[in-house]
């Protein structure tokens, strides 16, 4: 399902036995039996309920004529739980920590509860129907939402925040994230300005929306150095230690290795450092390396690992805090919202040999 004026919503998809062959409800007027009958999308009608652009005048007239004959409402904050839900889709990583600690940060200030959920990687698990009937002042979701999952907490009045989305959102999705591209640029400049010429890249996967601004952002660091990015010092990989290190002795391997890698996330760096080992190379004489993330342990590594800083904790308590305020009724001031991240200079870099 899209967000758009031609898609019915998921959660209409679920409420058609509540209009009979007349064409009345049977019950309650939901706002996906709005949606329904005005061949719209749940968010659609949620722009209109809520004053905000992006409706065709004819849509919009036609949603507010059905609105009216109905007699809808849109549902009060009063019936939702004073908690937040914070949905995982992966609860045991290194980042959950950082994470749970700034939305309990946040809402500890407003005296809400906290509630973690976690529902699987790929599939919404029979959980996300707990959440729903749970009705909690707000959800925030580690995890990207569905277009369907996101169509039923609008359905039920829940507003929702997405954290550090993966991939694109429609315009009126409220989410929080890193500034990755700023990130890329800080941590291949830095090796530039060590003196580095042949900068490798452990990349992540392309369809992932920070790892490709990551990339974008080496690129863009090596433009602004006059340097030309070679495909070949480029090597795409997944999020892990044990992928990072695979991509590494292919970049190891070629004629003229690079004398520095920047990693697209932390664990990936800790693979360049096996690779490193497994080639007899020494951290920092022989290879630079820098990650992405600063996870509490790359602080401890030998070498410690020069990294792009991620505010998760900052992050976190600024998506419970926009989470919160639309909660309470209130507009958010933007729909997206990216934190600085920073380059921790620390052992891992330092200028190539001679």
């Amino acid at each position: 399902m899209t967000d758009n004026d031609d898609g019915s919503g998921g959660a209409a998809d679920q409420e058609r036995d509540q209009e009979p062959a007349g064409g009345e409800p049977r019950g309650p007027v939901t706002i996906a039996y709005i949606a329904q009958s005005a061949g719209v999308s749940v968010p659609t009608v949620s722009k209109v309920l809520n004053g905000k652009s992006g409706v065709s005048a004819q849509k919009r007239a036609l949603i507010e004529e059905l609105i009216n004959r109905h007699g809808y409402r849109k549902p009060s904050g009063s019936n939702r739980s004073n908690v937040v839900e914070l949905v995982f889709r992966e609860l045991e990583s290194m980042w959950a920590v950082e994470i749970i600690r700034g939305v309990e940060r946040a809402a500890r200030k407003h005296r809400v509860g906290v509630m973690v959920s976690e529902f699987g990687l790929h599939d919404a698990a029979p959980g996300w129907d707990d959440t729903v009937s749970r009705r909690p002042n707000c959800v925030l979701s580690v995890a990207q939402l569905s277009a369907a999952e996101r169509a039923e907490l609008t359905a039920k009045g829940i507003p929702f925040v997405v954290f550090d989305p993966t991939t694109e959102l429609p315009d009126d999705v409220p989410f929080v994230g890193a500034t990755n591209w700023s990130g890329g640029r800080a941590a291949t400049r830095h090796l530039v300005e060590l003196g580095h010429r042949r900068i490798g890249m452990v990349a992540g996967p392309d369809f992932v929306l920070c790892c490709a601004a990551r990339l974008d952002g080496y690129r863009s660091a090596l433009s602004a150095a006059g340097l030309a990015a070679d495909p070949q010092l480029i090597a795409h990989a997944e999020l892990t230690r044990e992928d990072g290190a695979e991509a590494a002795r292919t970049l190891l391997a070629l004629p003229e290795r690079p004398t520095a890698i920047f990693a697209s996330n932390d664990l990936q760096a800790l693979g360049v450092y096996q690779a490193a080992r497994e080639a007899g190379l020494r951290i920092p004489d022989d290879l630079s390396v820098v990650g992405f993330d600063d996870l509490p342990v790359v602080a401890w590594v030998d070498p410690p690992l020069t990294t792009v800083h991620q505010p998760l904790t900052e992050m976190a308590v600024a998506a419970t805090e926009l989470a919160l305020a639309l909660g309470r009724g209130e507009a958010a001031p933007q729909a997206g919202l990216e934190i600085a991240t920073t380059l921790t200079v620390r052992a891992s870099t330092a200028p190539p040999k001679d």
